[in-house]
């Protein structure tokens, strides 16, 4: 069975196991199709109650998209004002009937005062009284310091946030500045890889920001996107998941390549990773290319390196995951450089076959590519790629 036959649910799946698994989920969704009519509000509600409860385990995306799928009609039906409470309600009242409470509901209830009971009862109500009082009164303290924690997160998440916006403003007006730069005889010494190639000069444009950080390797940027960022390397791919530009502690973290890149001499292609951040920072933006449209209008992607600036085209896009190292398929963050022009054709084979959609562009042995990736969320240990091929 070829990869492209491996779909279920309008998905695609790259591992037998996964699609076994999918195969499993839509056969227990056209079950519950075939028991429920999920126009009737009552059936409906019945199901997403079930869900919530956890009677229907599903085990890959084809299940998420069918209890998405749920969530949605109910919250419609919310929105109309009908649901599977009011639904017997709303019947009874064009029988004519009136709805409310039965006859015993109606009758009012009993008041006692504490007084008619004799001393040991009054006593044992007073200790049931205090009981109840200091329950409430935990339940009021653990609720506010739930309350405390939410909001102390969300304000450390928003501190992130706006301290990260403005420091990459203020490093985007450093671009070209020769505040920080040494003299132009100074040799370039730095390099993450080994190498006895004499590296280039720093551009001009970048020195003041490599003055800054030396682990500085180059700056991506994509018109009419929030993506503006510099482009980070260690000799790990840790350490920048949680740290900015100025080395500080930072959730957003920063774009880096992957440590097994080279920069100079070049790798056939280079891999820059970065978080998928709710905010939009960072590759927060980056699942946007999921939708064709969205592509064509952003198929062009700036990533200069400090020696050279580059212009790229996008050519794939598609979702992938990290497997297990036994795992015998395409792991495209594997990739780096391709030593034949067979291994290459063999990778670009392998992620058009994965691709979401066909952008007409194809690359050929010698081309220089660069890929983007971030989280996917939609599947265990997911991630999201767009892939580009260098046309200047």
């Amino acid at each position: 069975m070829t990869a492209n036959s491996l779909m279920v649910g309008g998905r695609r799946f790259r591992t037998r196991a996964d699609y076994e698994a999918a195969l499993r989920d839509q056969k227990k969704i056209d079950a519950i199709r075939s028991q429920k009519d999920l126009n009737d509000p009552k059936q409906l509600m019945e199901l997403y109650r079930e869900l919530q409860v956890g009677a229907y385990r599903f085990e890959s995306p084809v299940g998420t998209d069918f209890d998405d799928e749920i969530y949605d009609k109910v919250e419609n039906l919310k929105k109309q004002g009908t649901t599977g409470e009011n639904a017997g309600e709303v019947s009874t009242n064009r029988k004519g009937k009136t709805p409310g409470k039965s006859k015993s509901s109606k009758q009012k209830k009993q008041v006692h005062n504490i007084t008619e009971y004799d001393k040991d009862m009054q006593k044992q109500i007073l200790e049931e009284l205090k009981r109840q009082e200091r329950r409430r009164r935990l339940i009021v303290i653990a609720a506010s310091l739930v309350a405390i924690a939410c909001f102390s997160y969300f304000g450390v998440y928003y501190f992130f946030s706006i301290r990260t916006n403005m420091d990459y403003e203020q490093l985007a007006e450093l671009k070209g500045s020769d505040a920080l730069t040494v003299n132009q005889s100074s040799p370039n010494d730095f390099s993450l890889h080994k190498t006895s190639v004499k590296l280039p000069d720093v551009l001009d444009e970048y020195k003041t920001l490599y003055e800054k950080n030396k682990k500085l390797i180059g700056w991506l940027k994509i018109d009419d996107t929030i993506i503006d960022y510099p482009v980070m390397q260690t000799s790990n791919n840790e350490y920048y998941l949680d740290h900015n530009f100025n080395q500080e502690y930072d959730k957003n973290g920063s774009l880096f390549l992957d440590c097994d890149c080279n920069i100079y001499p070049r790798s056939t292609n280079l891999i820059i990773y970065g978080h998928h951040m709710k905010s939009g920072q960072m590759f927060g933006q980056l699942q946007k290319y999921a939708k064709e449209s969205y592509a064509e209008k952003h198929s062009l992607i700036q990533f200069d390196s400090i020696y050279e600036k580059a212009t790229y085209q996008v050519m794939y896009v598609f979702r992938s995951q990290v497997y297990n190292e036994d795992d015998l398929v395409f792991k495209y963050y594997q990739f780096i450089n391709a030593n034949s022009e067979e291994e290459f054709n063999s990778y670009m084979k392998e992620m058009a076959a994965m691709s979401l959609y066909d952008t007409g562009v194809t690359a050929s042995y010698g081309d220089s590519l660069l890929t983007l990736s971030t989280c996917d969320h939609s599947q265990t240990d997911g991630r999201f790629v767009v892939v580009a091929k260098r046309i200047k």
